[in-house]
């Protein structure tokens, strides 16, 4: 879902030169906290120059190993950096990243604003970021939905959950995030819902083996977390603003 939602607003954000039929360019990605590189490596196998800023020392050498396994052409458009994305100052420059991905990453810290305020700082006059959070509108939903009735309630009004890791993290809101993606000059530009109807389903649960089985369902999820009020109840929220 998300690589469907982040193409759609790369595909808005940075139209192929020459109108549709046009080349489109390679962009400058700068991805906080990769982790197995989903987004990193499909970036870099579609074109984009992308670089890698993971604090985790295991998985950025699960990730270095994974890039090793690539063409020669993908490694080129690859660069892996160990470090936390609240010091981006001490790696980059201003202004020299079109894209910075942070993706499941803010509910690890404890102030989603300076953070923010670093990733702003690299991005580009008319860059976009993008954000994955989860959504602490929604904490309620899950243990709702699977029969927890203290552990819905108990999630009302509250910003702390333990996510599937067993760890304790912390959620946002789209409303507080709006503002501050305003204050920092990355206004918001779209969002999106992510996993409205699947969220409760079991980590063990299997993947459907049917194609149409699998396509239907990835449709009715897009469907729901561009479509209001179901995507304001997803387990996660993707927000993309724009740099002013």
């Amino acid at each position: 879902m998300v690589a469907r939602q982040l193409d759609e607003q790369l595909a808005a954000h940075f139209p192929p030169s020459g109108g549709a039929h046009g080349r489109r360019r390679s962009l400058r990605v700068l991805d906080i906290g990769p982790g197995q590189g989903t987004q990193s490596l499909r970036l870099a196998r579609a074109g984009h120059v992308v670089t890698g800023l993971e604090s985790d020392p295991v998985m950025l050498s699960t990730l270095r190993a994974a890039v090793a396994e690539e063409p020669p052409e993908v490694r080129e458009r690859m660069a892996l950096l160990s470090g936390d994305g609240r010091q981006t100052g001490r790696h980059f420059g201003p202004a020299c990243f079109d894209v910075v991905l942070c993706h499941g990453v803010l509910m690890y810290v404890p102030d989603p604003e300076p953070l923010l305020a670093a990733l702003a700082r690299v991005l580009a006059p008319g860059g976009m970021l993008s954000l994955l959070v989860r959504n602490g509108d929604a904490l309620a939903m899950r243990p709702g939905l699977l029969g927890d009735w203290p552990g819905a309630l108990g999630a009302f009004g509250a910003d702390a959950y333990t996510n599937r890791l067993g760890l304790a993290t912390r959620a946002d809101r789209r409303e507080p995030l709006t503002a501050i993606l305003a204050g920092i000059g990355v206004p918001l530009q779209g969002w999106y819902g992510v996993r409205v109807f699947t969220d409760a389903v079991p980590d063990s649960a299997p993947v459907p083996s049917d194609p149409r089985e699998m396509a239907g369902l990835l449709d009715a999820e897009e469907a729901a977390g561009r479509t209001d009020p179901y995507r304001a109840v997803a387990a996660l929220l993707h927000l993309c603003g724009t740099r002013t």
